[in-house]
């Protein structure tokens, strides 16, 4: 196939679908945007329409304009624009991620959107569980796009939480964790030992609480948890769990709990020397991303062809596909790519969302005050 035949092309406005006359989580305000999940960086505000998964529209409609246009589909349902066929499928990243599946003159491109793969057969309890679809074009992310990412299964990680939690409750000190407010936060609570917060108590920050919210009514099982005020406060002193974004570092607020212990949960933590730069006591590797051995996986099961690397390494996985012979590959550009900076600059890799920033080939650490990398 030559250029020429695709069906999905990266513009000033972002992925467009020319055929269809629509755009993939647009960068600016269009008429007709298929969006993959709520994340500030893909959810773009402004538009006419928007489509999304039927699980994601309570996410989307915290994160767009109150009288937006919203139609939500259920995941493997197909609906026709302008003749192109569009599905979208579980992504596994947060609630109501989809990759979207576009079908035409017989034809199959799939944009991944922001996904992860569940790591030794894991359901994932946050969201639905990640679902290759089979294309001749994939583009996906590589946010965590080297060797060096590999995740252990959450559980895994979940237990090593748990036990800092409990050695802090001994220490007489609060148990905080930094998630972003937007689907790492609801992973994290997803994962602790709910006889600890039921025994001990859960104080979220307020923006944590919104989203808590959405997947409870979504159906998300996840435990009981309060915003700060002084009686919630007064409940997790010395023993209790706060979450809340890495904003809150070093604010009034975070002071007011008292004697803490500080830890972040992120993808990034897998690298030494993050959690240093980041100034917390204990890194959790917790990603809502796919890993490299997920990455690569999930290009063969697919089949496809053709692949092209978006948000994170992508000039490495391009380089590393072209020399396999497998895949023909390319950069598809997004504006989202930056310089190293590194969290504790304002990430640039995906994990800062709010700020517009996505992951860049070299850096370290990345930022989402929403919770969309690492």
């Amino acid at each position: 196939m030559t250029r020429a035949d695709r069906l999905i092309e990266a513009t000033e406005r972002g992925l467009f679908c020319e055929a269809g006359g629509f755009y993939i989580d647009p960068w600016r305000p269009v008429d007709r945007a298929v969006v993959t999940h709520g994340h500030a960086d893909h959810a773009t505000w402004g538009c006419e329409r928007y489509l999304c998964s039927a699980p994601g529209q309570g996410v989307l409609k915290e994160r767009v304009h109150a009288g937006a246009r919203i139609e939500g589909v259920a995941y493997g349902e197909s609906v026709s624009i302008n003749g192109v066929d569009v599905s979208l499928h579980p992504a596994g990243h947060v609630l109501g991620s989809a990759q979207v599946r576009v079908e035409h003159g017989g034809r199959v491109e799939v944009v991944t959107g922001d996904y992860k793969v569940p790591v030794g057969g894991e359901e994932d309890r946050t969201c639905a569980t990640f679902d290759a679809v089979a294309c001749d074009r994939l583009i996906t992310e590589c946010t965590f796009g080297l060797p060096i990412y590999r995740w252990r299964p959450e559980g895994k990680v979940a237990a090593e939480m748990d036990e800092w939690w409990r050695g802090n409750v001994e220490a007489g000190r609060v148990s905080v964790v930094f998630a972003y407010a937007l689907g790492k936060a609801q992973r994290v609570l997803s994962m602790v030992d709910r006889g600890l917060c039921d025994e001990h108590g859960v104080v979220v920050h307020g923006s944590v609480k919104r989203f808590v919210e959405v997947y409870r009514a979504a159906g998300v099982d996840l435990p009981e948890v309060s915003t700060s005020t002084e009686e919630s406060r007064k409940r997790v002193k010395g023993k209790g769990l706060v979450v809340a974004p890495p904003s809150v570092l070093g604010t009034p607020w975070l002071k007011k709990f008292g004697p803490y212990s500080t830890a972040f949960a992120s993808g990034w933590m897998a690298v030494r020397g993050n959690r240093r730069r980041r100034g917390v006591d204990r890194g959790f590797v917790v990603s809502d991303h796919v890993d490299w051995s997920g990455l690569m996986g999930v290009i063969e099961t697919t089949g496809a062809s053709e692949v092209g690397a978006t948000h994170g390494y992508v000039d490495e996985v391009a380089r590393y596909l072209n020399e396999s012979g497998k895949v023909e590959a390319d950069v598809v550009p997004t504006r989202y790519e930056g310089e190293a900076g590194g969290e504790a600059g304002g990430e640039v890799g995906g994990e800062d969302h709010e700020a517009g920033r996505k992951a860049s080939p070299s850096v370290g650490l990345v930022e989402d005050a929403d919770g969309g990398v690492g």
